[in-house]
């Protein structure tokens, strides 16, 4: 570590996008904590059943992310490179892409809910309860979607906080109508899980306006210019297309992989499934801080090199992978902490409870070189390698993971808790693997012809020197 490293501009620059982001996801999260806890007084059928319709829309994240990620990385080159062009064109070729993704998954959830819940769990009960959700939920998947790729431009360009405060508007919103539909207050009829799903798509739509009301009357200058959001021509297709193919391939078969671990899973005791609910309720508490450094790195690094400052951009990409492993384990040793109140509110009891710990301890040590990977790979990719951390994480996934998860869960039937376990094997080899190409450079492959200059003649010896001038 170079002592002339300006860490105070470092941390601030970190700061001033990391910390709405982790905000913002705090308050979903938050807000899924509370539906878990309104849902857990239905019953643990209830909790199991729209914890697993969480992992279908889980798979259609894991299908758009693809195009957020390169989404991010044209954005945020071409906004270092002041193209506004280029910023107009990028989002609306995203934009386009992540509803067609949205829209297939809405299909699926609200003519298709059978399939949908027979593919994640044997259990008839869990089953019939995850039908209803997901016939309503589903028309929520395309205004979800719009929101992130609303977010994701807005980021790009330094407008943090209109997402955020859109959020907490979405989070109170949905609290307040699950507490009067789920139950039937104020006079309403008591939906249960129904009244769950009608509260997240009124949500969801309140976000949009309040995103909408918000970029105007700051008057961004990219969000509401629609009428140039779609001058694509072939040539600029092809390149998005180019670059954003790696990353769409790596969410694509690394959800279908996550897919086939959940479907392993929905096959353990229901209080097993009950307790896999509520633990991706709190890992989403945790996911949520680690994309508000997903965000900082894609954003830092990916306008350095897209203006050409490929020194700045290599000395922010490795500090923010460290910076990030290092609060990703203080807040997983709070959870630990804090685990018995948390669990127990959420419905925990018993054996599920059990289970709810010990899934919960296993991930507070797996995650810290998880987010470690997942932060090199978004770094890759926003500096213009789309590759390297793809080949690395499907390779895994698919030799490694998947059949050691099939193996102990549904030939040998071993312990859920082992089994869940399996599913971290491969993160401490890639981790070795991905910081020997994070510290080698190779990773910066700029789009910008500024980004192009300034790579000429550079290499990673150079680059570690103090940040240069913004």
């Amino acid at each position: 570590m170079n002592s002339s490293f300006n860490w105070s501009r470092f941390l601030k620059n970190v700061a001033v996008i990391a910390v709405p982001v982790a905000l913002q996801n705090l308050l979903t999260t938050t807000g899924s904590m509370v539906d878990t806890m309104m849902i857990a007084s239905l019953g643990q059928t209830q909790v199991g059943a729209v914890g697993l319709c969480a992992q279908f829309s889980s798979l259609m994240f894991s299908c758009y992310w693809g195009f957020v990620g390169g989404g991010m990385l044209f954005i945020a080159q071409f906004f270092g490179a002041g193209d506004d062009d280029g910023i107009n064109r990028s989002y609306g070729l995203t934009l386009s892409f992540m509803m067609t993704v949205s829209a297939i998954f809405a299909v699926l959830a609200l003519c298709f809910p059978e399939i949908v819940m027979r593919l994640y769990t044997d259990k008839p009960s869990i089953q019939q309860v995850g039908r209803e959700y997901l016939r309503i939920a589903g028309l929520s998947y395309p205004l979800m979607v719009c929101t992130m790729g609303m977010a994701v431009l807005l980021r790009c360009t330094g407008q943090v906080q209109i997402p955020l405060k859109a959020s907490v508007v979405s989070v109170i919103t949905n609290i307040g109508l699950n507490y009067v539909l789920i139950f039937g207050h104020l006079g309403m009829p008591a939906l249960g899980v129904r009244g769950a799903a009608m509260a997240t798509v009124i949500a969801q739509g309140m976000g949009i306006l309040v995103i909408v009301f918000l970029a105007r009357r700051a008057g961004h200058p990219y969000l509401l210019a629609v009428s140039r959001h779609f001058r694509w021509n072939a040539a600029f297709v092809r390149i998005y297309l180019r670059k954003c193919f790696p990353v769409i391939m790596n969410e694509v078969l690394i959800g279908a992989g996550f897919m086939v671990i959940n479907v392993v899973l929905g096959r353990q005791p229901e209080e097993a499934i009950a307790a896999l609910a509520v633990f991706r309720t709190l890992e989403g508490l945790v996911i949520g801080f680690f994309a508000g450094f997903s965000n900082a790195a894609s954003v830092l690094v990916g306008t350095e090199v897209g203006a050409g400052r490929i020194d700045n951009a290599y000395n922010r990409g490795w500090r923010l992978v460290y910076l990030c492993q290092g609060f990703i384990g203080l807040l997983c040793l709070t959870l630990i902490a804090l685990h018995t109140p948390i669990l127990t509110v959420m419905g925990m009891h018993g054996r599920s409870f059990s289970l709810a710990f010990g899934m919960l301890s296993i991930y507070a040590v797996a995650s810290v070189i998880r987010m470690g990977n997942w932060t090199q790979n978004d770094t890759f990719r926003a500096a213009g390698d789309a590759t390297f951390g793809t080949v690395m994480e499907i390779i895994f996934m698919w030799a490694v993971v998947l059949p050691v998860v099939w193996m102990t869960g549904m030939v040998l039937h071993l312990p859920t808790l082992l089994v869940f376990a399996c599913a971290y094997v491969d993160e401490p080899i890639r981790y070795v693997i991905m910081q020997i190409h994070l510290f080698r450079g190779k990773w910066i492959k700029p789009v910008t012809p500024e980004g192009r200059a300034g790579l000429k003649g550079w290499s990673p010896k150079k680059g570690r020197v103090k940040e240069l001038s913004e």
